[in-house]
C-alpha cells in the first residue's frame, strides 16, 4: 500500500486531504463555486478516489440549487459523504479561508492599491480564465445530468429564460421541480400499467 493510499484510510488523513484540496481549489479558483466543479473532480474523483464520480456530480448539482455560496454547499455534502461531520466541517472551512484571507488583506490595502496598470489588468486576466473553467464545469456537468431528451429540453428552456432575463432563477427551479415529479409520475404509471 504506497503512502498516499495510507493518508485516505486514516479519519484524521481524509480531513487534512480536504482541507488541502477546497483550499487549494478555492485559493487558485477566483470566481468560486462553479469554477471549482471541475478541478474539485479532478482531485477528489479521478486523482484521489474519495467518491464515485456519479455521486460528485450529484452533489455539484444539488449544490447550484440550493440557496447560498455553491462552493460551501459542495464542501459540505462532499465532506460529509467522505468524512462525516468533521469532514463537512473541515471542507466548509477551507472553502471559506481563502476568501477571508484575501478580502481581509484587500479591505486592509484597498487605499494602496492603484486603480489601473498592471494589476488592473492581471484581474481582467483572471476573470477571462474564471469564465473558462464556468464554462468548462458547464459542460460537464451538462455532460452528466442531460441524458435524456426531457432533460435536455428543460436545459435549453432554462438557459434561454436566464440569457433573456424572462424568469428568474426561483422560478425556473419550481417550474424544473414541477416537470421532473409530472415525468417521474408519468413514467411510474407507466411501468405500474405495463406490469398489471
Amino acid at each position: 500500500m504506497d503512502k498516499q493510499q495510507e493518508i485516505i484510510l486514516s479519519r484524521s488523513g481524509k480531513n487534512w486531504l480536504l482541507f488541502k484540496i477546497y483550499f487549494l481549489t478555492s485559493l487558485f479558483t477566483f470566481t468560486g463555486g462553479l469554477a471549482m466543479i471541475s478541478v474539485l473532480k479532478r482531485e477528489i474523483v479521478d486523482k484521489y478516489k474519495l467518491m464515485e464520480e456519479k455521486d460528485f456530480y450529484n452533489y455539484a448539482a444539488i449544490s447550484q440549487t440550493l440557496p447560498g455560496v455553491i462552493a460551501i454547499n459542495n464542501a459540505c455534502f462532499v465532506g460529509k459523504k467522505i468524512n462525516g461531520y468533521s469532514g463537512m466541517f473541515i471542507a466548509a472551512l477551507s472553502a471559506i479561508l481563502p476568501a477571508f484571507i484575501f478580502m481581509l488583506i484587500a479591505t486592509v490595502l484597498y487605499a494602496l492599491l492603484p486603480k489601473d496598470g498592471p494589476i488592473y489588468f492581471a484581474l481582467s486576466a483572471i476573470r477571462a480564465i474564471s469564465a473558462a473553467f464556468i464554462f468548462s464545469a458547464a459542460l460537464t456537468i451538462a455532460k452528466h445530468n442531460l441524458k435524456s431528451i426531457i432533460n435536455i429540453l428543460m436545459a435549453i428552456f432554462c438557459f434561454a429564460c436566464t440569457i433573456f432575463g424572462l424568469l428568474g432563477a426561483l422560478e425556473l427551479i419550481v417550474i424544473a421541480v414541477v416537470i421532473g415529479l409530472y415525468t417521474a409520475f408519468r413514467t411510474r404509471k407507466k411501468v405500474v400499467g405495463d406490469n398489471a
